[in-house]
């Protein structure tokens, strides 16, 4: 049956829909689950595997760089990659492989003995995360035919998305506070002779990337009975399925859409990852820390930053999830995907540079949020802490707009490989490179202040800024998808 688009109507949803819908949730969210685990647990990994490089240090600022950005070049290439296979050998495939690859990157993670083996499988990790999310989001736009369908269960299984960033904030602040009771992490001793022993068997920074195992576990059982896309798989029985070709993004009929989704998807990622992930680098900067440790000891000092770090993130979660749903409820409102999107660019463009260059540096608690029930100490709300929220409002509900948007302007042969090039080159590498710029930046003379964290204050602010202008420049720029065309 048809609707007045021509389009399938709305079908009902069958269990196998629901096992389809509930895999795409898992690993939506376990996408992010393991990208911003890095914030948290990358100051004390670090202090425990770089103990010479004191925070500042050029020894320290290197690594720091280099775990934000060569997962995210290993992510992109190898991202890329994975969109043409997932157009070449079909979305199932590649979806369930990619999970396992991330799932099982994550556990082994939690064994780190140096820095470098850290990075190595926080590439391996970030190449299952950039494959998943081009594979998933391909499979979920072919499965629902239907516009209105499409964009609920794209807009609504992505804000899941922030879930996760939720779950992990979660995670951390339990297994900082449990994590002497959790069992120890011992290297297996035929590792230990090339590998070495792990230092600190119970540091809370190992049990969070250990759970990132987690969605393997669902992925092992459900997998058999996940259909490929139908319309991929009928064009290839029917042999009439083009080869996916990188040139063919850059032809006439494609050039403009390639190239601005892909600045558009970079500053939106900059704005992520050259702002918001560097809260705690800022963190020793914000008043309410400030004023909570000025009197205790350095090792409790420490405590109390990893808390508040995972409790600001936290907040800054809870935002992005409040923004994905909002995004997913007005897809189906606003038909002008310029105007959908400039719903959060605009407000994102005024308030997003003043909380990090100046709610920060001026914050004060408000109320405090009792956890007792969860055997969890207060949280202080501060001016800083909702100016996060909003900060995860405006900012992460992008990613789920381009989720929406992006299938419908590629063809389906080229839906893999040109979501995956807007997604990983302009997202994961260029976007995420804003973290090793605003290192870079913060680290110089030309920024004011009296300390690191004061400088980062300002640097973010000024990132904010400048992705938030230029996207709403470009977004003056973006084709709008034709409606009513089938999207096979």
């Amino acid at each position: 049956m048809s609707d007045s688009t021509g389009l399938e109507t709305p079908e009902r949803l069958t269990l196998t829909k629901w096992l389809i819908i509930l895999i795409a949730i898992i690993g939506f969210a376990f996408d992010t689950y393991e990208l911003l685990m890095l914030p948290l647990v990358m100051p004390p990994a670090m202090r425990e595997l770089l103990p010479d490089a004191a925070p500042g240090s050029d020894q320290f600022n290197l690594w720091r760089g280099l775990l934000f950005f060569v997962p995210a070049v290993a992510g992109g290439i190898f991202g890329l990659l994975g969109g043409y296979l997932t157009d070449r050998f079909g979305r199932r495939r590649v979806l369930t492989g990619s999970i396992l690859l991330y799932a099982f990157s994550a556990f082994a993670s939690g064994f780190s003995t140096s820095i470098g083996m850290l990075l190595v499988f926080r590439c391996t990790t970030f190449i299952g995360v950039c494959v998943e999310f081009v594979a998933a989001v391909a499979w979920l736009a072919e499965l629902f035919p239907n516009r209105h369908q499409r964009e609920n269960v794209l807009g609504y299984t992505q804000a899941f998305s922030s879930l996760g960033g939720l779950m992990v904030s979660g995670a951390n602040l339990l297994v900082v506070a449990w994590a002497n009771w959790l069992p120890a992490v011992i290297m297996p001793g035929w590792f230990t002779s090339f590998l070495g022993d792990i230092g600190t068997p119970h540091a809370p920074w190992r049990y969070t990337l250990m759970s990132g195992l987690i969605p393997a576990i669902p992925l092992i059982l459900i997998r058999p009975f996940l259909p490929e896309s139908p319309a991929w798989q009928q064009k290839k029985t029917a042999g009439t399925l083009k080869r996916p070709s990188l040139a063919e993004l850059f032809a006439p009929a494609l050039r403009k859409t390639t190239v601005v989704t892909t600045i558009m998807v970079a500053l939106s990622f900059g704005a992520a990852f050259g702002a918001i992930q560097q809260m705690p680098q800022i963190l020793p900067a914000v008043p309410d820390y400030v004023e909570q440790a000025k009197d205790l000891p350095k090792p409790e000092q420490k405590k109390l930053e990893d808390k508040l770090r995972g409790q600001l993130s936290m907040v800054q979660e809870i935002g992005g999830l409040v923004g994905r749903f909002a995004l997913a409820l007005l897809a189906v409102r606003i038909l002008s995907r310029r105007n959908l999107l400039r719903v959060f660019q605009i407000p994102g463009l005024i308030i997003v540079p003043v909380v990090f260059a100046y709610w920060s540096l001026h914050s004060r608690p408000l109320f405090e949020l009792n956890l007792s029930w969860l055997h969890l100490e207060p949280v202080h709300i501060s001016l800083f802490g909702i100016g996060m929220f909003l900060a995860g409002f405006f900012t992460v509900a992008q990613f789920s707009f381009w989720g929406n948007y992006l299938p419908r302007v590629y063809p389906l042969h080229l839906r893999g490989t040109g979501e995956s090039f807007a997604a990983n080159i302009g997202g994961r590498m260029i976007g995420t490179s804003f973290a090793l710029v605003a290192s870079l930046i913060a680290g110089s003379s030309l920024i004011p202040g009296s300390n690191d964290a004061i400088k980062m204050a300002y640097t973010t602010g000024g990132i904010a800024l400048f992705v938030f202008l230029a996207g709403s420049i470009a977004c003056f720029f973006l084709p709008e998808p034709k409606e009513g065309v089938p999207l096979d």
